[in-house]
Protein backbone atom coordinates (compact mmCIF):
# COMPACT_ATOMS: atom_id res chain seq x y z
CA UNK A 1 0.00 0.00 0.00
CA UNK A 2 1.62 3.28 -1.08
CA UNK A 3 2.02 6.07 1.46
CA UNK A 4 1.72 9.75 0.68
CA UNK A 5 3.50 12.16 2.99
CA UNK A 6 1.49 15.37 2.74
CA UNK A 7 3.26 18.51 3.91
CA UNK A 8 0.75 21.30 4.22
CA UNK A 9 0.44 24.73 5.77
CA UNK A 10 -2.70 25.93 7.51
CA UNK A 11 -2.26 29.38 5.96
CA UNK A 12 -1.49 28.31 2.39
CA UNK A 13 -3.95 29.41 -0.31
CA UNK A 14 -2.69 26.63 -2.53
CA UNK A 15 -3.46 24.03 0.15
CA UNK A 16 -6.98 25.44 0.21
CA UNK A 17 -7.24 25.17 -3.57
CA UNK A 18 -6.16 21.53 -3.34
CA UNK A 19 -9.56 20.91 -1.77
CA UNK A 20 -9.96 17.22 -1.04
CA UNK A 21 -8.60 15.97 -4.35
CA UNK A 22 -5.62 14.35 -2.62
CA UNK A 23 -7.95 12.23 -0.51
CA UNK A 24 -9.88 11.20 -3.63
CA UNK A 25 -6.66 10.12 -5.35
CA UNK A 26 -5.46 8.24 -2.28
CA UNK A 27 -8.76 6.38 -1.99
CA UNK A 28 -8.69 5.52 -5.69
CA UNK A 29 -5.28 3.86 -5.35
CA UNK A 30 -5.61 2.43 -1.84
CA UNK A 31 -2.91 4.78 -0.57
CA UNK A 32 -2.54 6.09 2.96
CA UNK A 33 -1.89 9.74 3.76
CA UNK A 34 0.41 10.92 6.52
CA UNK A 35 -0.46 14.55 7.19
CA UNK A 36 2.43 16.76 8.21
CA UNK A 37 1.45 20.35 8.98
CA UNK A 38 4.57 22.53 9.06
CA UNK A 39 5.73 26.14 9.28
CA UNK A 40 5.92 27.19 5.65
CA UNK A 41 7.43 30.62 6.38
CA UNK A 42 10.28 29.02 8.32
CA UNK A 43 10.75 26.55 5.48
CA UNK A 44 11.05 29.41 2.97
CA UNK A 45 13.97 30.94 4.83
CA UNK A 46 15.75 27.57 4.98
CA UNK A 47 15.20 26.49 1.38
CA UNK A 48 15.86 29.64 -0.62
CA UNK A 49 12.29 30.91 -0.69
CA UNK A 50 10.90 34.34 0.10
CA UNK A 51 7.76 35.17 2.13
CA UNK A 52 4.97 36.57 -0.11
CA UNK A 53 5.18 40.16 1.17
CA UNK A 54 8.95 40.30 0.50
CA UNK A 55 8.84 39.03 -3.08
CA UNK A 56 9.63 41.08 -6.16
CA UNK A 57 6.66 43.02 -7.48
CA UNK A 58 6.52 40.83 -10.60
CA UNK A 59 5.95 37.76 -8.41
CA UNK A 60 3.40 39.58 -6.25
CA UNK A 61 1.46 40.68 -9.32
CA UNK A 62 1.54 37.19 -10.82
CA UNK A 63 0.29 35.66 -7.56
CA UNK A 64 -2.56 38.20 -7.56
CA UNK A 65 -3.62 36.91 -10.98
CA UNK A 66 -2.89 33.22 -10.54
CA UNK A 67 -4.71 32.55 -7.27
CA UNK A 68 -8.10 33.92 -8.38
CA UNK A 69 -7.62 32.28 -11.77
CA UNK A 70 -7.07 28.87 -10.18
CA UNK A 71 -10.03 29.40 -7.83
CA UNK A 72 -12.30 30.17 -10.80
CA UNK A 73 -10.97 27.14 -12.66
CA UNK A 74 -11.83 24.96 -9.65
CA UNK A 75 -15.12 26.79 -8.98
CA UNK A 76 -14.07 27.56 -5.40
CA UNK A 77 -14.89 30.75 -3.48
CA UNK A 78 -11.75 32.75 -2.79
CA UNK A 79 -10.61 36.09 -1.35
CA UNK A 80 -7.19 37.26 -2.51
CA UNK A 81 -6.81 39.49 0.56
CA UNK A 82 -8.83 37.78 3.30
CA UNK A 83 -9.66 39.70 6.44
CA UNK A 84 -7.42 37.60 8.68
CA UNK A 85 -4.27 36.92 6.69
CA UNK A 86 -1.58 36.70 7.68
CA UNK A 87 -2.35 35.35 11.11
CA UNK A 88 -0.83 32.76 13.41
CA UNK A 89 -1.37 29.39 11.79
CA UNK A 90 0.28 27.41 14.59
CA UNK A 91 -2.79 26.97 16.88
CA UNK A 92 -4.76 25.37 14.05
CA UNK A 93 -1.79 23.13 13.23
CA UNK A 94 -1.52 22.05 16.88
CA UNK A 95 -5.24 21.23 16.91
CA UNK A 96 -4.84 19.26 13.69
CA UNK A 97 -2.02 17.24 15.25
CA UNK A 98 -4.15 16.59 18.34
CA UNK A 99 -6.97 15.38 16.08
CA UNK A 100 -4.57 13.19 14.14
CA UNK A 101 -3.43 11.59 17.39
CA UNK A 102 -6.97 11.21 18.72
CA UNK A 103 -8.52 9.76 15.59
CA UNK A 104 -12.22 9.38 14.96
CA UNK A 105 -12.75 12.09 12.35
CA UNK A 106 -11.87 13.06 8.80
CA UNK A 107 -8.38 14.59 8.61
CA UNK A 108 -8.73 15.57 4.96
CA UNK A 109 -11.90 17.46 5.71
CA UNK A 110 -10.25 19.09 8.74
CA UNK A 111 -7.30 20.33 6.67
CA UNK A 112 -9.71 21.72 4.09
CA UNK A 113 -11.98 23.30 6.72
CA UNK A 114 -9.02 25.13 8.26
CA UNK A 115 -7.71 26.52 4.98
CA UNK A 116 -11.22 27.28 3.72
CA UNK A 117 -11.83 29.29 6.89
CA UNK A 118 -8.99 31.61 5.88
CA UNK A 119 -9.42 31.94 2.11
CA UNK A 120 -13.17 31.55 1.59
CA UNK A 121 -14.85 32.33 4.91
CA UNK A 122 -12.43 35.09 6.01
CA UNK A 123 -12.13 33.79 9.55
CA UNK A 124 -9.15 33.99 11.89
CA UNK A 125 -7.80 30.47 12.39
CA UNK A 126 -5.77 31.67 15.37
CA UNK A 127 -9.05 32.02 17.26
CA UNK A 128 -10.20 29.14 19.43
CA UNK A 129 -13.84 29.26 18.30
CA UNK A 130 -12.83 28.99 14.64
CA UNK A 131 -10.60 26.00 15.32
CA UNK A 132 -13.37 24.35 17.36
CA UNK A 133 -15.83 24.81 14.51
CA UNK A 134 -13.39 23.17 12.07
CA UNK A 135 -12.86 20.22 14.41
CA UNK A 136 -16.60 19.76 14.84
CA UNK A 137 -17.23 19.92 11.09
CA UNK A 138 -14.66 17.18 10.50
CA UNK A 139 -16.11 14.90 13.18
CA UNK A 140 -13.57 15.55 15.96
CA UNK A 141 -14.05 16.59 19.56
CA UNK A 142 -13.86 20.41 19.59
CA UNK A 143 -12.04 20.14 22.92
CA UNK A 144 -8.97 19.03 20.99
CA UNK A 145 -8.37 22.73 20.30
CA UNK A 146 -7.11 22.98 23.88
CA UNK A 147 -5.33 19.66 24.31
CA UNK A 148 -1.87 18.37 23.55
CA UNK A 149 -0.44 21.81 22.88
CA UNK A 150 3.11 20.88 23.91
CA UNK A 151 3.03 17.71 21.83
CA UNK A 152 1.51 19.71 18.97
CA UNK A 153 4.30 22.26 19.13
CA UNK A 154 6.97 19.55 19.22
CA UNK A 155 5.43 17.67 16.27
CA UNK A 156 5.00 20.90 14.30
CA UNK A 157 8.69 21.69 14.79
CA UNK A 158 9.70 18.13 13.92
CA UNK A 159 7.58 18.25 10.75
CA UNK A 160 9.53 21.33 9.65
CA UNK A 161 12.84 19.52 10.12
CA UNK A 162 11.53 16.48 8.24
CA UNK A 163 10.23 18.73 5.46
CA UNK A 164 13.56 20.43 4.93
CA UNK A 165 15.39 17.09 5.05
CA UNK A 166 12.95 15.59 2.53
CA UNK A 167 13.43 18.44 0.05
CA UNK A 168 10.16 20.23 0.71
CA UNK A 169 10.22 23.94 -0.13
CA UNK A 170 6.56 24.85 -0.52
CA UNK A 171 3.01 23.72 0.15
CA UNK A 172 1.13 21.66 -0.68
CA UNK A 173 3.90 19.12 -1.14
CA UNK A 174 3.31 15.39 -1.69
CA UNK A 175 5.97 12.71 -1.39
CA UNK A 176 5.65 9.07 -2.40
CA UNK A 177 8.89 7.19 -1.88
CA UNK A 178 11.51 9.16 -3.80
CA UNK A 179 8.99 11.04 -5.93
CA UNK A 180 8.09 14.60 -4.97
CA UNK A 181 5.14 16.64 -6.22
CA UNK A 182 4.79 20.36 -5.44
CA UNK A 183 1.55 22.26 -5.78
CA UNK A 184 -2.17 21.63 -6.00
CA UNK A 185 -1.79 21.57 -9.77
CA UNK A 186 0.37 18.43 -9.51
CA UNK A 187 -2.28 16.22 -7.94
CA UNK A 188 -3.03 14.87 -11.41
CA UNK A 189 0.61 13.88 -11.79
CA UNK A 190 0.49 12.17 -8.39
CA UNK A 191 -2.55 10.26 -9.56
CA UNK A 192 -0.73 9.11 -12.69
CA UNK A 193 2.33 8.13 -10.66
CA UNK A 194 0.27 5.97 -8.31
CA UNK A 195 -1.33 4.37 -11.36
CA UNK A 196 2.15 3.45 -12.64
CA UNK A 197 1.81 5.73 -15.66
CA UNK A 198 4.27 8.44 -14.68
Amino acid sequence: MPRIDYYFATLSPYCYLAGQRLEEVAQKHGATITYKPFDIIAAFSRTGGTPPKERHISRIEYRAQELPRQARKLDMPFHLQPAHWPTNGAPAAYAFIAAQNAGGGDLGLLAHAITRSVWADEKDIAQDEVIRACLTEAGFDPGLADSGLLEGAETYARNLEEAVEAGVFGAPFYIVGEQRFWGQDRIGDLDLHLAGKL
